[in-house]
């Protein structure tokens, strides 16, 4: 089990969740509404994920901070979050390169 003592693991803890959440709206949900008439899924699906998305814009300030990331690279982590599977590219390539 990964350690959640800096601002950067629990950084990738939400990134992880947030790409999640909007693989299974994207994926799941908006399908249930739209094909199966079920407009729950996406009600229940996006208050999570809406939450886990401001969980994790406070993150990505919370690295800068801390870390005093440069603007640049600020933006693209915060950009992938607007993009299907996202957080994993970030994590791959970003994250865990800062570690």
């Amino acid at each position: 089990m990964r350690s959640l003592k800096t601002p950067l693991d629990r950084l990738r803890l939400v990134a992880f969740w947030e790409g999640v959440s909007f693989l299974v709206l994207l994926g799941v949900a908006m399908p249930l509404k739209y094909l199966a008439g079920w407009p729950l899924a996406v009600r229940v699906v996006g208050m999570a994920h809406g939450i886990l998305f401001v969980l994790y814009v406070l993150a990505v300030f919370a690295v800068v901070r801390r870390y005093s990331w440069p603007w640049r690279r600020t933006a693209l982590v915060l950009l992938a979050s607007v993009l299907p599977a996202g957080p994993f590219v970030v994590d791959a390539k970003i994250l865990r390169a800062a570690e």
